[in-house]
């Protein structure tokens, strides 16, 4: 069976961000949760770090009662997470991957997971016009939706995995939910605090015509400056057989007055081979636009299983504060005529604001004929605004068609004359500019009411920060 898997990580959302995908002709996406195990001393313990051990005792002592009688895979993937926090730093500017993106602040905060979700919520208060039925995520507890089961295909299933009665695709989702390698601790940290598991289900052949939408909403917040931290550890896993197709809106919100909380997210997408006259395989599509957030970091993981397949990732960042945005992504070709492109935009437009890209993909000896291409372009909008861009292409093969390039500049001053010389003001010159160049990644999102609700935010941010500065 040819098929991708993706997994992905949000880190530390204080405010709105928004994720978009879908994959084009069958299979999709998928996430994964939980993990959990009482941690003792080892003959490892010279490698270990206590603050993990300690947050990962947290964790443990955070999740409900009834999970002590989790489900197989519920209980595989927390054990396997707590294993792996035995021997796992917390990362540091030491290490590569978190060379310019500094999570001491974290450390040295009040972890608290969050062990309930609120007995009452104003969703009025967090909610927005999505013009679909939504799932949603409370302080990464999934709580009663608007999702009609009604209205999907015979053999779908869209819920949470204690509520999952098939035998059959129980044991599918054991044996894949957290296959794969290149986990790190914070999604290790997730798989052992996450107290449930929403699983997408999607059989061979079909295809469900309406998206799958995913609500995060942060309740639990602490005042700014206060070294209290509300952790919340929500995790998503889709598995879509062979000719199916799905697609998923994440949406992540803060309600108002939630200053400082840590939303530490994974979905895990597993994806079968596609149906179509070209014999193409497995097709998948990624739309971000990331605006919220202290520190936002996503790490994106695409393991290609099979031949044909086709992986598309466009991002968007946008930093108008002291902000990190932050985007790592890995994405491994180990089989013939893979299709691989990457698209990755930003802007800084704050002094104090950053943005890291680290795009990596490697194109082992048998992906023969395999075409991939890496661009990264950033905006720096201030004097002191800074971009980290590392994009990297590792190619072992040797009859490859492979590219990549990066681009960070100021708004140029011919095209703001284009503007002026017909009568244009440089300030709304300006600003035209600037929406231009995160349009190009808003108009890939594949609905129009998502399209708009993004560009609005964005312009709201950007006026913001013009009012800020005068």
């Amino acid at each position: 069976m040819a098929a991708l898997t993706f997994t992905h990580q949000n880190l530390l959302h204080f405010t709105p961000k928004l994720t978009t995908s879908k994959p084009y002709l069958k299979p999709k996406r998928t996430k994964t949760k939980l993990s959990i195990q009482t941690i003792r001393e080892s003959p490892q313990a010279s490698f270990t770090d206590q603050f993990v051990l300690q947050l990962a005792d947290s964790l443990e002592d955070s999740l409900p009662s009834s999970s002590s009688s989790s489900s197989l895979p519920l209980q595989k993937l927390r054990d396997n997470s707590s294993e792996s926090l035995l021997s796992t730093q917390w990362p540091s500017r030491k290490d590569e991957s978190f060379r310019f993106t500094d999570t001491s602040f974290i450390k040295n905060s009040d972890i608290n997971p969050i062990s309930h979700p609120p007995k009452s919520l104003d969703l009025l208060e967090v909610s927005r016009d999505t013009q679909f039925e939504s799932f949603n995520f409370v302080d990464g507890f999934l709580v009663d939706s608007s999702f009609s089961s009604s209205n999907l295909p015979d053999g779908v299933y869209v819920g949470s995995l204690s509520k999952l009665s098939s035998e059959g695709i129980l044991k599918r989702v054991c044996d894949l939910l957290g296959d794969f390698e290149w986990g790190d601790l914070f999604w290790s940290v997730n798989g052992l605090g996450a107290p449930d598991l929403m699983v997408v289900y999607v059989p061979e052949g079909c295809r469900v015509e309406n998206p799958i939408y995913l609500k995060y909403i942060a309740v639990e917040g602490a005042d700014k400056g206060s070294k209290k931290m509300p952790l919340s550890n929500p995790r998503v896993f889709v598995l879509v057989e062979k000719g199916g197709e799905v697609g998923i809106v994440e949406e992540f919100v803060g309600k108002v007055g939630s200053e400082c909380y840590w939303t530490n997210s994974v979905l895990e997408v597993v994806v079968g081979e596609a149906y179509n006259l070209l014999e193409k395989t497995s097709i998948y599509e990624l739309v971000e636009v990331s605006t919220g957030g202290k520190l936002s970091r996503h790490n994106v993981h695409v393991q290609q299983l099979g031949s044909d397949t086709v992986t598309e990732l466009t991002t968007f960042h946008l930093s108008v504060g002291d902000q990190t945005q932050d985007l790592h992504s890995r994405i491994i070709l180990d089989h013939p005529r893979g299709y691989s492109q990457q698209l990755h935009k930003c802007i800084v437009a704050h002094s104090s604001g950053q943005a890291v890209f680290d795009g990596n993909v490697k194109v082992n000896r048998y992906a023969q004929q395999t075409d991939a291409g890496q661009l990264t372009r950033s905006l720096l909008l201030e004097p002191r605004a800074t971009v980290n861009v590392k994009p990297n292409l590792q190619i072992i093969a040797d009859d490859v068609k492979c590219s990549h390039g990066a681009a960070i500049s100021d708004l140029e001053d011919s095209q703001l004359f284009y503007f002026q010389a017909r009568g244009i003001d440089l300030e709304t010159a300006r600003e035209a500019l600037v929406i231009s160049f995160g349009a190009e990644v808003i108009d890939k999102l594949p609905y129009s009411f998502v399209q708009k609700q993004v560009k609005d935010h964005v312009k709201a941010l950007l006026k913001s920060r013009r009012k800020g500065s005068s």
